[in-house]
């Protein structure tokens, strides 16, 4: 053997542990991402989940729980793809088909949560986000159009301002309910000005009209508190009686 065959076979050799090297690390590498990616569907099936089973049944619509479901498939489909022997997958895939099958005539068990408190606003407002973020993703992705895609995020947008809506409302009342007007009046004034900051005030007119209505009622009973009783005899009042008795004595006096 030459010592030109030996160089070649040593050249050989590096060359082939390169390729060896490479070919491993690519493997490595695709473990990693499919493991990474087996964790990121789980996380947004998990949030997108939350969403579908918790948001209040009085701002979910048929057309909203079609989309929702429509996305949990998107990710359980993904799912499969990377875990193809999954019955559990594969069984949620043919629930969810069934339901997408139905159109908007699928079921919406979500029960009506009244938005009575601020941090339940805020946790709302939360499950929206989340849902912005389903949304937008999904459209980078290719699986929603971008069209519809824009359509959902003004939707959103739209059941935003009514979580608002109802959040002052019920808050405005109960403090009627509670002879509170003076908080009841605070309310009900977040609302207005909520609505008129809007970008399309005219599409919430009636709701806009309402609140208003709220807030004059709320404002008249602060006001009727504020007025004495014809017949009410307190310090204040006793008091402009003696001022004025002894303004008429100076008057007798001086004249």
């Amino acid at each position: 053997m030459t010592p030109l065959m030996i160089t070649l076979l040593i050249v050989a050799g590096i060359a082939l542990l390169i390729v060896i090297g490479y070919l491993n690390n690519v493997v490595e590498n695709n473990k990693l991402e499919r493991a990474r990616l087996k964790i990121e569907l789980a996380e947004r099936l998990r949030r997108c989940g939350e969403i579908t089973e918790t948001f209040p049944g009085q701002l979910m619509t048929p057309a909203l729980k079609l989309l929702l479901t429509r996305l949990e498939l998107n990710l359980n489909q993904r799912q499969l793809a990377l875990d193809k022997h999954s019955r559990t997958i594969r069984a949620r895939i043919a629930e969810l088909e069934g339901l997408i099958a139905k159109g908007e005539t699928l079921p919406v068990n979500n029960p009506p949560a009244p938005i009575q408190t601020e941090a339940r606003a805020k946790d709302v407002r939360f499950l929206l986000e989340g849902m912005h973020n389903q949304i937008t993703r999904a459209a980078q992705e290719g699986f929603l159009p971008t069209n519809e895609a824009k359509y959902w995020v003004k939707e959103i947008r739209h059941i935003l301002v009514l979580l608002h809506i109802e959040f002052f409302n019920n808050l405005g009342q109960q403090a009627l309910q509670q002879n509170q007007p003076g908080h009841a009046r605070l309310a009900f004034e977040r609302g207005v000005q909520y609505l008129r900051k809007q970008q399309d005030p005219a599409v919430y007119r009636e709701q806009l009209e309402y609140m208003e209505k709220l807030l004059a009622r709320a404002n008249a009973q602060v006001l009727s508190q504020l007025e004495p009783a014809e017949d009410e005899v307190n310090e204040l009042t006793e008091g402009l009686k003696t001022d004025t008795t002894e303004d008429w004595k100076k008057k007798v006096i001086y004249d």
